[in-house]
């Protein structure tokens, strides 16, 4: 991996990665794949709308094909015929996620699958072993993610815990069992809460290993906005300038925006492709809910300054009318619009960089996205 930073516009970074498998541009947007398939997209589609890097679920590719499955296919791109990068998390999140069917040790995370119920134990070792089964160009490493809000105890001592885990991930995803080189690179992460002290703390341990990008984790699990931003203007500046930064699971249109100004690369969320499961579509003018009696009898696009296919192809009314049935088209086209959405808030924010207007590009953003286009449900 490659990275370069192209141009800036105050915090705001407008970067290139290279990868063997191709290029991201950033600040970068990854849909999330969670089980090798971004919810009802085809791998030409995300291609369509100018996705040029996924992400996939170690926790859950793991239970469900297995590896045996993966591998048999020559690792994940091959799979899910997707030849472009891909980043996988280290499984990480579940330990936050299924906090109820979890008992954490030092070694590592028991588990009681959500598939079946049976036991399984992950760790930094076994974490690495999968990913690199997976082949994903970026892997991250294994991490305790607290809840909100944590106290400064907890906070420590499970930032402690993934500084421990991190060494474990470098050597394990290092050094594979077969003697063979590592299919990508390793970024780390950085934890401890709300906690500043913490935050520094969490990266000086992290910036002794050395690895190539970073994340923010423990972030977007609750907290205000505004100890979010916090968090991100007190972290971001210890980071080096030559390296991603990624914000894990963040978000909003408007959140990423904001962590763009304060110089965060790479992003990845549920939220476009969940909310068009639930007729919720990101628009140039705020989010429309296309499950309004409003838009019952409308024919216009869902929005008329959009150039994805739904816009070109599809009134409010017929996309209302799919979803009021329940026809699995409906949700397609949502996805299609939504993420199409995302990568071209991106394009613009990555063109509004290079071209040092920035600010006012995103004033303009946030005017225009206050509101919810939406009427009162009948």
């Amino acid at each position: 991996m490659k990275f370069a930073v192209l141009a800036s516009d105050g915090a705001a970074r407008r970067g290139r990665l290279e990868f063997a498998r191709g290029t991201v541009e950033t600040p970068a947007f990854m849909p999330v794949g969670t089980c090798g398939t971004v919810k009802a997209m085809t791998p030409e589609e995300l291609v369509d709308i100018g996705t040029e890097i996924v992400l996939g679920n170690t926790f859950h590719l793991w239970l469900r094909p297995g590896l045996e499955v993966i591998a048999a296919h020559q690792g994940l791109h091959r799979f899910m015929h997707w030849q472009r990068p891909i980043l996988t998390d280290s499984g990480g999140f579940q330990v936050f996620s299924l906090a109820k069917l979890r008992r954490l040790s030092e070694a590592g995370v028991h588990f009681r699958s959500p598939v079946d119920g049976a036991e399984v134990f992950l760790s930094p070792e076994e974490s690495m072993r999968i990913q690199r089964v997976l082949g994903s160009d970026v892997a991250m490493q294994f991490d305790e993610c607290t809840p909100y809000p944590a106290g400064e105890t907890q906070a420590r001592a499970s930032m402690e815990l993934s500084l421990r885990w991190a060494v474990r991930s470098r050597d394990a995803y290092r050094d594979g069992p077969d003697g063979a080189p590592p299919p990508g690179v390793l970024f780390g992460i950085v934890q401890g809460g709300m906690y500043r002290a913490l935050r520094a703390a969490s990266w000086e341990g992290l910036a002794k290993l050395d690895l190539p990008g970073h994340a923010i984790g423990g972030l977007a699990v609750g907290e205000p906005e505004e100890e979010r931003l916090r968090v991100l203007e007190e972290t971001v500046p210890l980071m080096p300038a030559g390296r991603p930064r990624y914000l894990m699971g963040v978000g909003r249109p408007q959140d990423i925006v904001a962590a763009v100004a304060r110089g965060i690369d790479m992003f990845d969320c549920v939220m476009p492709t969940r909310h068009a499961r639930n007729g919720h579509l990101f628009t140039s003018e705020g989010v429309l809910n296309i499950r309004n009696a409003g838009h019952a009898r409308d024919s216009s696009p869902v929005d008329a300054a959009c150039d994805c296919y739904t816009c070109r192809h599809y009134s409010r009314a017929y996309l209302r009318h799919l979803d009021q049935a329940r026809e699995i088209l409906g949700s397609r086209l949502n996805t299609i619009h939504n993420l199409h959405f995302y990568q071209a808030l991106m394009r613009d924010i990555r063109d509004a960089i290079a071209a040092s207007r920035f600010g006012a590009w995103r004033a303009d953003f946030e005017r225009r996205t206050a509101r919810t286009v939406a009427e009162p449900v009948a």
